[in-house]
């Protein structure tokens, strides 16, 4: 053998051990890092796939009506729930070996870095659906070399712990779809107002099309652009037979029609409403030891849409084009179940609830509470009272308050209870709050369910203390339940994002917090509202509404210089309703006075329509008597302004109308209380 020739067969078994060796190192790398990284992998254990989803608020009838979400709206679905044709045209454009690799596609990811490396950029993607969903999960969307790292040991750790149909279910309802939409099948509402598992194919495609890029293929911002990428997502979904030719000429003909009004159609629902319920569900959760946060709720509401309807449509009509706001509220008399909330004009201008957070002064809807302490304290309906003008003293006599009527004239007369609060009679409260006292008349409000301590002035009896819509018509509504302890309710069960119920309202008998007798009573004078009978120096407050009205009523209007207040109930609705302006303007204007009237009657009757009227059923230990209201006496055809009252049987009058020692009982009333500047002292 040559020299030459020993040299270069030297060299070729030198060569043949480098590559050997590098080859055997080589190989020992990739299998330690493997190895490293499966370590790592179960080190670390299965990633977590939490991500906000968006809470859905169902009504009493389990019917859609909004949702709540804290970063992104999205609704989780199961794979079995997603049109198939959805998931195809995913697999078909963007990962076509989804099922056959193991979560990277080597191919396509050699390709990128190689045109990367030539253009010095990171354009090329090559991301595997794996590895997008790991992207959506837990990185940012940066064009980094450094992000591309971590997405690939992500999807690593997914597909090691995770099956295929897991991953894809995952994703499916984490890609961004534009207009603050995330996941299928808030695309699939929000563009076609429809379930994502309800998808046609057509529809499937421009969907799946979006996901490349929202601001470029939506098809309400882009529509040439996002028929362009549909006709491809339908191309490759043939190429890969997931459909037929005939199917994708099909789906090429069909037009697509959009439907985004009907979802901001929907999002509008009883905004208001939504916003309180959510407020009462995260304090139910937390009180179960769940985090509102984690988001996937399913929460029944009370809300009842045709009471939600009704009282917007009344409101729309009656409330004028100026600056006014309104808080309205109804709730079901024996549940306290929630039935309608606006809370504002308009959700979008002002998210303020002038039902639950704004506390304004009620004026005379204050009364029925006062009365309610006056019953207990053993006053009637025809308890007697004189009303002229009259000039109080308080606070041992260092201070004095001298309250008018509406039209500044005063009774001329003793009058009775029942009229006193029909006509709404200031002189006859303040008078009451004199014989019921401070702490007992506190307590009765407090025992109605709203936060109050008054101060000691008789201004109190006239309404003048802070306090919101909420509470008023949660105290009327007690009334209206016969004086059980009946909580507002807007919540009745939620369920978690895995379907498991974790609260359900439960029907508790509640306390009774005011007899039945005095109830009905203090219901059946608030009727006196629409009574003409009542008419005198001042009118019945309610004559407006009376045209309107086809069935019982109790209510009680209240006045100030800046607020409007009208609550009141049917045996079995309490409706309550506040008008004013929101900073440092009074009501001047005689249209913007008689809104609250309007609104109200008109929801009542609507919320009735198709029921037959109910009256208010006295309880036992209660008796109606026909009775002359200018007296009290028992009414024969000589005492022509007659009207049927209720009184316990302790209080049922004994002598007719036409007693002589009647009138002269009143008639000395009335010079006794002229004979004295400060009639009474203030005591409990």
């Amino acid at each position: 053998m040559k020299r030459t020739d020993y040299i270069k067969s030297t060299n070729r078994r030198k060569w043949k051990r480098v590559a050997l060796s590098l080859s055997i190192t080589s190989i020992a790398a990739i299998v330690t890092v493997l190895i490293a990284l499966r370590i790592y992998a179960q080190v670390l254990g299965a990633p977590s796939l939490s991500v906000p989803k968006a809470s859905l608020f169902l009504d009493h009838s389990g019917h859609q009506i909004g949702d709540h979400f804290s970063q992104h709206r999205r609704y989780w679905m199961k794979l079995s729930d997603i049109s198939p044709f959805l998931t195809e045209a995913f697999v078909a454009t963007e990962d076509k070996k989804f099922y056959s690799h193991n979560g990277f596609d080597y191919k396509r990811l050699a390709g990128a870095v190689l045109k990367d490396v030539k253009t010095m950029s990171k354009a090329q993607g090559a991301s595997t659906i794996t590895m997008q969903y790991a992207r959506n999960l837990y990185l940012t969307h940066e064009k980094s070399w450094t992000r591309k790292i971590h997405e690939a040991l992500f999807a690593y750790r997914l597909e090691i712990f995770y099956d295929k149909d897991t991953i894809l279910e995952g994703y499916l309802n984490t890609v961004y779809f534009g207009h603050g939409m995330y996941g299928v099948e808030a695309a699939s509402r929000f563009y076609f107002s429809k379930a994502a598992k309800e998808l046609t194919l057509e529809e499937a495609a421009t969907i799946a099309a979006i996901a490349k890029g929202p601001s470029v293929y939506s098809p309400l911002d882009n529509p040439e652009n996002s028929r362009n990428r549909q006709l491809l997502v339908l191309d490759q979904m043939e190429e890969y037979d997931y459909i037929s030719t005939a199917q994708k000429e099909r789906a090429v003909e069909e037009r697509i029609v959009l439907k985004t009004e009907s979802w901001k159609d929907m999002k509008q629902v009883a905004p208001y409403f939504l916003d309180a319920a959510w407020q009462q569900a995260e304090d139910i959760l937390a009180s179960k030891g769940r985090v509102p946060a984690e988001g996937g709720w399913q929460i029944r509401t009370t809300l009842n849409q045709q009471h939600q309807q009704a009282a917007e449509q009344a409101i729309k009509q009656a409330m004028p084009a100026n600056d006014l706001q309104v808080g309205f509220i109804s709730m079901a008399a024996d549940t306290g179940f929630v039935t309608s909330m606006i809370g504002g004009v308009d959700f979008g201008d002002s998210s303020f609830n002038r039902v639950t957070q704004a506390k304004r002064q009620p004026g005379s809807a204050m009364k029925p509470i006062l009365y309610a302490a006056a019953l207990e304290k053993g006053m009637n309906p025809l308890t007697f009272m004189t009303a002229e003008k009259t000039l109080f003293t308080y606070d041992d006599g260092r201070s004095t308050y001298e309250p008018s009527n509406i039209n500044g004239e005063f009774a001329a007369k003793p009058i009775s209870l029942a009229q006193a609060i029909a006509i709404s009679d200031n002189i006859y409260a303040v008078k009451t709050l004199e014989q019921v006292g401070y702490k007992p008349y506190t307590k009765m409000a407090q025992r109605l369910g709203v936060d109050v301590a008054f101060p000691e002035s008789p201004a109190v009896a006239l309404g003048t203390s802070d306090v919101t819509l909420l509470e008023m018509t949660t105290a009327y509504n007690r009334i209206a339940s016969k004086g059980k302890q009946v909580e507002p309710q807007l919540i009745l069960s939620i369920t978690d994002a895995n379907g498991k119920l974790v609260y359900e309202h439960s029907s508790k008998k509640p306390k009774q917090v005011m007899s039945e007798q005095d109830t009905f009573v203090l219901t059946h004078l608030m009727t006196g509202m629409f009574d003409p009978v009542f008419n005198d120096y001042l009118t019945s407050t309610g004559l407006s509404m009376r045209p309107k009205q086809t069935r019982p009523y109790a209510a009680k209007s209240g006045t100030t210089i800046s607020d409007q207040y009208l609550i009141g109930f049917s045996p079995t609705l309490t409706a309550g309703i506040w008008t004013g302006f929101d900073r440092g303007k009074q009501l001047e204007d005689l249209e913007d006075k008689s809104v609250s009237k309007k609104v109200w009657i008109d929801f009542m009757e609507a919320a009735h329509e198709g029921t037959a009227p109910q009256p208010f059923l006295p309880s036992s230990g209660v008796q109606g008597v026909i009775v002359d209201i200018e007296t009290g006496g028992i009414a024969v055809n000589e005492c022509p302004k007659q009207r049927l009252v209720y009184v316990k049987d302790k209080d049922v009058p004994k002598k007719l109308c036409t007693d002589r020692s009647l009138r002269e009982q009143h008639s000395g009333e009335e010079e006794n209380s002229k004979m004295e500047l400060f009639p009474f002292s203030f005591f409990e």
